[in-house]
């Protein structure tokens, strides 16, 4: 049996549709599609997580069909990191977006590993869910000083409510855009923190012009 029967059977066996299912982890049914019918070699990075947390799975049993990949090597023992209880690890990704479309897909960013490191005692004191983190890579200059052009920042996804002031991943016409939300005259505006606004320009925020993915809870960088 391959992985993409495995999961066929993980998502037939939680009573999912592939509509359903692929709603659950962010996905287009295509993709489900896809990945069921062996069209694509594999699955990787944040979509792998999003994937087995969703069906209640493990990724060494839907990869290589066994529950740890370990037992693949008949005497051989698995390292466990000596800070793993200390930090969780947080996928690194690129988002890809369409313009109007809520969900969204993600590339693994291989940069350090494909993960950022997240204190463990942090996320549990603001109570998030690891599950629900990603971490991205800031372009651009239009949120300096907060955030600098390859700095990066851990994006919550189960918070998408705006909030004046706060700092979120906006699908902006299928643009992955890192912005401050403002309320003005009754609108919610995308803003950046850059004073040069001639440059950087408020953009309003509404209809499906302006998708909210998730708010920014921290940022790992060089500058202070």
């Amino acid at each position: 049996m391959n992985w993409h029967t495995r999961l066929s059977q993980a998502r037939e066996a939680k009573n999912l549709k592939k509509s359903a299912f692929a709603r659950l982890i962010g996905v287009s049914p295509p993709t489900v599609t896809d990945w069921e019918n062996g069209e694509t070699k594999m699955i990787e990075g944040a979509n792998l997580v999003k994937v087995c947390n969703a069906l209640d799975i493990s990724p060494d049993w839907l990869l290589h069909g066994v529950e740890n990949i370990v037992d693949l090597f008949p005497g051989a023992q698995r390292v466990v990191a000596a800070d793993q209880s200390t930090s969780y690890q947080i996928p690194k990704v690129s988002l890809r977006l369409q313009a109007g479309i809520t969900g969204f897909q993600t590339e693994p960013d291989r940069r350090d590993g494909g993960v950022q490191d997240i204190p463990k005692g942090w996320v549990d004191r603001k109570g998030y869910d690891p599950k629900n983190l990603l971490a991205i890579q800031v372009k651009g200059e239009s949120m300096e000083p907060t955030f600098y052009e390859g700095d990066t920042v851990v994006i919550n996804l189960a918070d998408k409510t705006p909030i004046d002031n706060g700092v979120f991943a906006v699908n902006y016409d299928g643009e992955a855009v890192v912005k401050r939300m403002s309320r003005d005259a009754g609108s919610w505006w995308l803003m950046s923190d850059n004073a040069d606004q001639r440059r950087f320009y408020r953009r309003q925020c509404q209809g499906n012009e302006c998708i909210i993915i998730g708010r920014i809870v921290r940022r790992e960088g060089d500058h202070f």
